[in-house]
């Protein structure tokens, strides 16, 4: 892989997590702001790093697996690493604004 394919990669691998439903809320992981970074090597290895909506989210397991899972489906990745954080906590700030409009939450600033 050239290291010009390495952000593209990291896209497509953002594409293929919204897929991936949190189950409590319905809504992917993406959108919610749950993924903090994606990190993809001259190699094809993936790192994802990423949230739950609270520690201890029962879902935690469902919600790492899946998120492996896609982005092992996309082209030019060899192999990934999906880190759950709590630093920075998750906000609903986190979400993009199509989320925030689903779920009524008021965009920061907005009056």
């Amino acid at each position: 892989m050239s290291s010009t394919d390495i952000v593209p990669v990291a896209e497509r691998i953002r594409t293929a997590l919204r897929v991936v439903i949190d189950p409590e809320l319905g809504y992917n992981i993406v959108d919610l702001g749950l993924i903090y970074d994606i990190a993809v090597d001259v190699a094809g290895a993936a790192r994802v790093l990423m949230t739950t909506t609270t520690r201890g989210c029962p879902a935690t397991s469902y919600l790492q697996e899946g998120a492996r899972h896609s982005a092992t489906q996309v082209a030019g990745v060899t192999s990934v690493e999906v880190v759950m954080t709590h630093e920075p906590p998750w906000s609903p700030q986190n979400m993009s604004s199509a989320a925030k409009q689903h779920f009524g939450i008021p965009e920061e600033g907005a009056a």
